[in-house]
């Protein structure tokens, strides 16, 4: 008898688990990603280095490229490219 009583109690702890996870799924704060590969990312940001509170520098890969953008309250700029492949690594632009 007490073991009918603690399966039911796992059953019950494992069936609310399930529904928890089906209500999160449903309003999109949880995926499940069991099987998926997980995709490499495209753009990422390397390093930021603020210059003054509004005017910045920052470092981004995008691919197989690295990209210098200065940002200001004016808008963006694109300073410097260079491919990643090439050797040109985060020190090398930074310098």
């Amino acid at each position: 008898m007490d073991l009918i009583g603690q399966m039911g109690a796992v059953g019950a702890v494992l069936g609310l688990l399930g529904g928890a996870l089906w209500w999160l799924r449903r309003r999109g704060i949880a995926t499940l990603a069991i099987g998926r590969k997980r995709s490499r990312r495209k753009l990422e940001l390397v390093e930021r280095l603020p210059l003054s509170p509004q005017h910045s520098l920052h470092l981004v890969r995008l691919g197989e490229t690295m990209l210098l953008v200065a940002a200001s309250p004016g808008g963006c700029r694109l300073i410097e490219r260079r491919s990643a492949a090439a050797g040109a690594g985060r020190e090398e632009i930074a310098q």
